[in-house]
């Protein structure tokens, strides 16, 4: 267990994701501020189920631009999922909040080869996608990797949170992949048929 200084969010960030953020309440400058001083990290509670429990410890790699009125531009690098045992706000003598949690740290050991399955359902829904500005699924070694470039729900996302194991994630991506990924392709099919409607058809008669 430790004490994190807490800046709860409406996202859900993953371990070993970069975030931006824009950096503007005094609170919250105060904050980067004193985790620049005393080279702290703080923690990113995920605010998406209206509680506070689950988030991610992040560390702030650069500070990319400070504007005049104090408002910062900074570059952080997810760490470990952490649950949040004792939310308070302010935290001490601080304008923001902070408190005690605890690290959750995956229990097993990753199976390659839903890692392989998982990877290829990935590429599959990106070439379908037809989208060039990707991330290269041969470098994705977690769920974490790619978690925000699947589809899911920020709910969903949250649930990646929840898992302590990486084997349970695989086989929850994968399982989303495979009903999502069907899905697509059926509304793009009656997006094709509505598309078709009003046009002149050449049409073969029927013989009886």
């Amino acid at each position: 267990m430790s004490e994190l200084a807490l800046f709860p969010l409406n996202i859900v960030a993953f371990p070993g994701e970069p975030l931006n953020l824009h950096i503007f309440e005094p609170r919250y400058k105060q904050l980067v501020a004193d985790c620049l001083r005393d080279g702290s990290t703080f923690g990113i509670p995920s605010y998406v189920l209206n509680k506070i429990e689950l988030g991610t410890e992040v560390k702030i790699m650069d500070v990319t631009k400070k504007y005049k009125d104090g408002r910062m531009d900074i570059k952080t690098i997810g760490l470990e999922t952490i649950k949040v045992l004792d939310f308070q706000n302010p935290w001490k003598d601080k304008e923001y909040a902070g408190g005690e949690v605890e690290y959750v740290i995956s229990k097993d050991v990753r199976d390659i080869s839903l890692l392989v399955q998982f990877k290829e359902k990935v590429a599959e829904l990106f070439t379908w996608l037809g989208e060039t500005d990707l991330p290269d699924v041969s470098e994705v070694q977690s769920v974490f990797d790619i978690g925000h470039k699947i589809g899911l729900k920020p709910e969903e996302e949250y649930q990646l949170l929840e898992m302590t194991s990486e084997n349970e994630r695989l086989k929850f991506g994968i399982s989303h992949l495979e009903q999502l990924i069907p899905a697509l392709e059926r509304a793009q099919h009656a997006q094709d048929r509505i598309k078709q409607n009003g046009h002149f058809k050449h049409l073969d008669p029927l013989k009886f």
